[in-house]
């Protein structure tokens, strides 16, 4: 036994000076400060019409994104008192690495030019969100996967969400601000694949001697990631939203649905389960359901009822989703989801992909004004109709969940 984890210590360690290494050698050769980061003047074979959006280095944007995928996704997934520290570790080595990892792929897509990648407060932003979403696949598989293969998934799950982000955003033209598609259903439904791939039947005893191992520490990471949460959620919703006006409309409908989810989880949990009042862990998943769904429809006209409605409705589908979807999926399709990624990422990421698309049909000059052209540039132009884009709305989701299903059995 000391012998195995002797090579298991040095496989993690040969494994991040490797990576590490690899990276460095990388940034040498391809990376760049971006010109539209800096006040000198632009060269004419670069597109710095996004100039003024660097300036988010300067702003709470970047920062709020920042912490909100180190501390609130990094705390949410280490709810299990027998992993929690050392669980937390690890989230902070793989978001070390994958935001490296992200800045290379992503740049590769948006921010290569002249066989350089320039960076900037953008790409940052979005290497970051790519992270979120292999954090999310970690909380499928934690408990059963060692740090190795959690970087080995993180180097391929990089890629793959880089590759659906750039297919869905830049080549269909699909709204997706808040990441539902991008990040929450790409990220749950791939870690769920690689969790079936990697299905243990003898794992079960272990994890139901984990249940029992929750105590006081559950809660207190449930506690710390919730008030994340609701402190730097809605600017991780609207970071992509590069004009004020735009960005208004995201974080309020993001607010709203909130409250509204955390509200349904105390009219529910109580029918469900023998407890007066709901656990910090079950207020923590209805958070992030209500602000999952607004991740596609943030800032569409969804109007404060609206988004009251639909993070309402998720607020309730979340604990059904764990009291009635979870045990199927563990007896009938062998998914053993540690953290319940399906119920507080997957479902709220594909309803906000569905009311995404249902919004979408609604969108109009008269309803939308000047703010068509931001959500809806297409539109606008008018070379797409507002029926066409619904349905690229819609196709993105299938799309979304095929390369995540398919990503994640290779990655098993």
């Amino acid at each position: 036994m000391p012998e195995h984890t002797a090579a298991s210590r040095l496989r993690l360690s040969g494994l991040c000076f490797l990576l590490q290494i690899l990276n460095i050698l990388l940034f040498a050769v391809l990376v760049r400060y971006s010109p539209a980061s800096s006040p000198g003047r632009c060269p004419a074979q670069l597109d710095c019409s996004r100039r003024n959006q660097d300036s988010g280095f300067q702003q709470p944007r970047f920062q709020d994104v920042h912490i909100q995928v180190l501390l609130s996704f990094g705390l949410l997934v280490a709810f299990l008192g027998r992993y929690g520290p050392g669980r937390a570790a690890i989230g902070i080595l793989i978001v070390a690495f994958a935001i490296q990892w992200a800045v290379l792929i992503q740049g590769m897509f948006y921010f290569f030019h002249n066989g350089k990648i320039y960076v900037g407060a953008q790409s940052m932003v979005s290497a970051d969100f790519c992270t979120a979403a292999v954090l999310i696949s970690t909380g499928a598989v934690l408990g059963r996967v060692n740090p190795v293969q959690m970087l080995l998934l993180a180097l391929l799950e990089v890629t793959l969400c880089t590759l659906n982000e750039y297919i869905l955003l830049s080549l269909m033209g699909v709204s997706d601000s808040g990441r539902s598609l991008t990040v929450h259903t790409f990220g749950a439904y791939f870690g769920l694949m690689v969790s079936r791939v990697l299905y243990q039947p003898h794992e079960d005893q272990r994890k139901s001697e984990e249940r029992q191992d929750q105590g006081h520490r559950t809660d207190v990471f449930a506690v710390v990631g919730t008030i994340y949460l609701w402190i730097f959620w809605p600017s991780f919703t609207s970071a992509t939203t590069v004009h004020d006006n735009a960005e208004n409309w995201a974080v309020l409908n993001t607010y709203f649905s909130l409250v509204a989810s955390t509200v349904s989880t105390f009219i529910l949990s109580p029918v469900l389960y023998e407890e007066s009042t709901p656990r910090m862990v079950q207020i923590q998943d209805a958070t992030l359901a209500g602000m999952a769904v607004m991740g596609t429809a943030g800032e569409m006209l969804v109007t404060p009822f609206g988004a009251l409605v639909a993070g309402f409705l998720v607020g309730l589908i979340s604990p059904l989703g764990f009291r009635f979807f979870t045990p199927v999926l563990h007896s009938r399709l062998k998914i053993q989801d540690t953290c319940g990624v399906h119920n507080v990422h997957g479902l709220p990421g594909i309803l906000g992909a569905l009311l995404g698309t249902l919004l979408t049909l609604l969108a109009t000059a008269d309803t939308y004004g000047d703010r068509l052209e931001l959500v809806f540039p297409l539109v606008a132009q008018g070379s797409r109709t507002v029926t066409d884009q619904a349905f690229i709305q819609l196709s993105a989701l299938p799309l979304t969940l095929l390369l995540a299903t398919l990503g994640g059995c290779l990655t098993g």
